[in-house]
């Protein structure tokens, strides 16, 4: 009898995992036949240019996907590729003092994507996405612009692959 019940949950469970389709645990749908994605220079075209940004979060990107997925970064002819343009990065007071000055200002990066699935082009997007950092008005942007790049481009990189790959 015990047999009989191993065999109708082997058989239960293999129904439900075939039922489910192509899963993957990190949330990843991908077509099957995907395998190499391609991310261009992400130019920044922002009003306010700092050296290097750009490249960082190309870099942030690449390394976001090659470390959640199993594709292969190529440098042409990729089955999925990303583009865009930083197109925004300022600096604005964002709360006040009794005296009228600012007491934080926030750093705001906006980024324009545009993704292209080869194997699906029903899921291609182009999309603009943003993030902030708040810092203390007293502190120089200069030294508090590494650690909020870093945290901006972080939350850019993981919506950009929730919305293009885990598709949420």
């Amino acid at each position: 009898m015990s047999k009989l019940k191993y065999i109708i949950a082997t058989v239960s469970i293999l129904i439900l995992i075939q039922g489910c389709g192509v899963y993957s645990f990190s949330g990843i749908s991908l077509n099957p036949e995907t395998k190499t994605f391609q991310v261009n220079f992400f130019q920044n075209q922002a009003p306010r240019v700092f050296p290097g940004a750009d490249q960082e979060f190309t870099n942030q990107l690449q390394d976001l996907i090659l470390n959640q997925t199993n594709l292969s970064l190529t440098t042409s002819g990729g089955d999925i590729v990303y583009e865009g343009e930083i197109v925004q990065d300022y600096v604005a007071p964002n709360t006040a003092t009794s005296n009228i000055t600012a007491a934080q200002n926030r750093l705001t990066i906006a980024v324009n994507v545009r993704f292209y699935d080869a194997k699906d082009p029903e899921q291609d997007l182009e999309q603009r996405f943003s993030f902030f950092f708040d810092y203390p008005a007293a502190s120089s942007e200069n030294t508090v612009r590494a650690e909020a790049l870093q945290i901006i481009y972080e939350r850019i990189t993981q919506d950009i692959f929730n919305a293009t790959l885990a598709r949420w």
